[in-house]
């Protein structure tokens, strides 16, 4: 028979092997309370790396996980007006306006706001404009070729870093000026030749981006013709607004919203209404013919 001295270097295994199996319990109760928030975090750390540092968001772009209520977003069928100059005409019948973020400021919103009416602010998100007040805020690395409009040139989509805060402050003052949704601009890059090896993907994640980041402050969001993303995207947006889909056949692209509830706002500017509107009403399509100008010229479908 063994003494107790004998049997001590025993004890000893025996109580590590009880310290070590008590911690381990410990740590998978702990990730199992937090839901996985240790597991997440470091699963998001190392998507993060793999895409490599110009894939990075800004730090105030998580802001899709928190997003505000959006307390508005159009119907189906809702009458609207474009017009892109100033002073806007306010006396058109119309349940939502779609006008320019910069040359509006809050009064011109909350005068449409006290006639009923639903204000969406219009602005670019995949080209630089040079007229525009926060023109200076981009660097020339970021600017590409022209898009054929004079004094606009088109983004790197890809530099999140760059673009993300200064489309952040556009969206910022949207909201502060009372409006009740976003009509980003040039969403298809990709498709043209912007300068940049854009590619499809470079394009979803920058068109998510924006509509988290206008969900983020409680507004509605629209995506602006991007005709081939639209089974990827309308999941994202509440609306889509097109252009010409008539004039180069591409309508039918466009149904995946309709299918899904949310309203096709579609303008024309070569056709007379005749040659589009009973088709775009069968469509269920809120269309209208427009000039180019986009002035307060308006003839609607509906």
């Amino acid at each position: 028979m063994r003494s107790s001295v004998e049997h001590l270097p025993y004890l000893i295994l025996l109580l590590a092997v009880v310290l070590v199996a008590f911690a381990a319990s410990a740590v998978v109760a702990v990730a199992n309370t937090s839901g996985g928030v240790v597991y997440n975090r470091l699963g998001s750390l190392l998507a993060r790396e793999a895409s490599g540092p110009d894939a990075s968001l800004p730090a105030d772009a998580a802001q899709a996980g928190a997003a505000a209520e959006v307390a508005w977003r159009p119907g189906l069928v809702t009458s609207w007006q474009l017009q892109l100059t100033t002073p806007v005409d306010q006396s058109v019948d119309a349940a939502m306006y779609d006008i320019d973020l910069f040359d509006n400021n809050a009064r011109v919103v909350a005068a449409l706001h006290t006639r009923g009416r639903r204000v969406v602010c219009y602005l670019s998100v995949g080209t630089w404009e040079n007229w525009r007040p926060d023109a200076s805020a981009f660097p020339a690395a970021v600017k590409g070729k022209g898009n054929g409009w004079p004094g606009e040139r088109w983004l790197d989509i890809r530099r999140l870093d760059v673009l993300g805060p200064i489309m952040n402050a556009r969206l910022d003052q949207c909201k502060a000026k009372g409006f009740d949704g976003v009509d980003p601009d040039n969403m298809d890059g990709y498709t043209n030749n912007t300068g940049f090896p854009l590619t499809a993907e470079d394009q979803l994640r920058y068109n998510r981006y924006i509509a988290d980041a206008a969900h983020a402050r409680g507004l509605a969001v629209g995506l602006k013709n991007d005709l081939d993303q639209i089974p990827d995207l309308v999941s994202a947006f509440d609306w889509t607004l097109n252009e010409q889909c008539f004039e180069y056949n591409e309508c039918n692209t466009l149904l995946p919203f309709i299918q899904a509830g949310k309203p096709v706002f579609h303008v024309e500017y070569n056709r007379n209404p005749s040659q589009f509107c009973p088709r775009a009403n069968a469509l269920n399509f809120n269309s209208l013919r427009k000039h180019l100008s986009l002035d307060a010229y308006r003839v609607p479908c509906r």
